[in-house]
């Protein structure tokens, strides 16, 4: 697999990335959409009254926080009241474009539905079923890659529950050395959460997911393919991944029923 090269002291245009293609199995039956289900209250138009907050508009939020304004959310068929309710995304002053997933393997595939349109930007990444903080964690991992340059870096949160969870193992010099997905038991501490990666990372997944369907279609049969693939896979072939650690920062994935109970206590 190859890299592209960056060019230098050019500022790249920087994307929003969001997978909305689950079916939400551990949930389900719902009456709407995972990324509908509203947790808390907001503002309704910079009014004064309270409407509820759909769980996908924390991850928005955040990355309006970052300066982010374009964000591809790459659907599956029949999640219609996602764009029925987000709209083109000027309610947040933000610009909303959607794409149909067609392959149900995993979230590489439904990512990579973006490729001809995000190839050439920076992307940034999160799940819009995922509550986290602090509200600039986007900003220090666009930082951070700004600055040295990776491929990649992974936003690093101390996982509640690690066998729910992709555990991400740090070797001696505290460099990202394996990913664990849901690991059964380990001594990790960490998972990620959010990313933020080049456009070489985004044809290395475009390479990795394209070898998979042409090459390989038992894996595909046999096991959900996972982002975390990619990123062990991206570490074996020397792809730069680099991390920010927030230990004081706190994540909750609702698409379980007991952290949705959680979630929903929490927000009261």
């Amino acid at each position: 697999m190859t890299k592209v090269s960056r060019e230098k002291g050019v500022k790249q245009r920087i994307i929003g990335l969001v997978p909305a293609a689950g079916q939400a199995t551990r949930l389900s039956p719902l009456p709407f959409s995972k990324e509908l289900y509203p947790i808390g209250h907001m503002r309704f138009k910079d009014g004064n009254d309270l409407r509820p907050k759909p769980v996908c508009m924390y991850l928005l939020e955040k990355m309006k926080i970052s300066g982010i304004k374009d964000v591809f959310i790459v659907l599956r068929k029949g999640k219609w009241d996602i764009p029925a309710y987000l709209g083109d995304g000027s309610a947040l002053d933000m610009n909303f474009a959607y794409l149909i997933m067609d392959l149900p393997y995993g979230v590489p595939f439904t990512l990579d539905q973006a490729h001809p349109f995000v190839k050439d930007s920076i992307v940034a990444f999160g799940f819009p079923d995922i509550i986290f903080n602090p509200d600039d964690a986007f900003s220090k991992l666009l930082a951070k890659q700004a600055e040295f340059g990776v491929d990649i870096v992974l936003g690093l949160f101390q996982a509640p529950q690690p066998h729910k969870m992709d555990m991400v193992g740090l070797n001696s010099e505290g460099q990202i050395c394996e990913i664990q997905i849901k690991p059964a038991s380990t001594n990790f501490r960490y998972t990620w959460i959010i990313a933020v990666w080049t456009p070489s990372f985004t044809h290395f997944m475009h390479e990795y997911v394209s070898f998979i369907q042409k090459k390989n279609d038992t894996i595909m049969r046999n096991r959900e393919v996972f982002f975390s693939d990619v990123i062990n896979a991206a570490i074996q072939n020397g792809i730069q991944v680099d991390k920010i650690i927030f230990d004081d920062g706190i994540c909750l994935d609702i698409g379980t029923p007991e952290n949705l109970v959680k979630a929903a206590q929490l927000s009261l």
